[in-house]
């Protein structure tokens, strides 16, 4: 995650607490009546008209919190956030993470986008930098390198649209990380937000292993 994305996921978090404070008898009955943690943390966002990721935030919220000095805090961070900042989650929706998922790159299925990302950037999807082969062998390689579990391929998915790839290499006792994003797509985040989800997928197949990120997120 850029500075710039971590940056403004905090000025989310901050606001959205700010926010709580200020409706906390309607927050509060919400996670009374709440059958469970994601129904309460999907209200709360819909009541605050904030981010999944704040909602989250005002969940775990600490009772010393709402004293004046806390909401005084918070006021004055959310202010310097506010001034190293300027676009709002409005401008980047998909940062949080809220409306994004992802999945394994299957062969048959995302030869399409494969083939999308091998036409923009002309390199093999293996991370070494060496000029693309026949979209064919390359995907087949990249499905050997999975089952040897020397790499992880996830396609980034909103809904039904696939917005994008993130690749996984075992390289030297390192997980290079590389995020492309749709061109059609970018600027709103979800890059951010594809590297996010991806870690814990990342820790799972690889863990121990450092993480990487070789390319900014688009």
């Amino acid at each position: 995650m850029t500075d710039v994305d971590q940056t403004a996921s905090r000025r989310d978090i901050t606001d959205a607490l700010l926010s709580a404070m200020e409706r906390r008898h309607e927050v509060l009955d919400i996670i009374v009546e709440a059958e469970n943690r994601d129904t309460a943390a999907t209200k709360i966002a819909a009541l605050l008209g904030k981010s999944k990721l704040g909602a989250e935030a005002v969940l775990n919220m600490s009772f010393y919190q709402l004293t004046t000095d806390e909401r005084r805090k918070n006021q004055a961070e959310l202010d310097n956030l506010n001034e190293a900042i300027t676009f709002t989650l409005a401008e980047r929706p998909a940062s949080s993470g809220d409306t994004l998922s992802l999945r394994p790159f299957s062969a048959d299925e995302d030869a399409d986008i494969f083939a999308e990302r091998t036409s923009e950037q002309g390199v093999a999807g293996d991370g070494s930098g060496a000029p693309a082969g026949a979209l064919d062998d390359e995907i087949a390689q990249a499905v050997d390198r999975v089952d040897a579990e020397d790499a992880v391929w996830l396609v980034a998915v909103e809904d039904d649209r696939k917005i994008g790839i993130v690749f996984g290499e075992l390289h030297g006792g390192e997980v290079d990380v590389r995020i492309w994003i749709r061109p059609s797509a970018r600027k709103h985040g979800y890059g951010t937000a594809a590297l996010r989800k991806s870690r814990s997928e990342m820790a799972a197949l690889f863990p121990g292993v450092p993480m990487v990120v070789r390319a900014p997120s688009s």
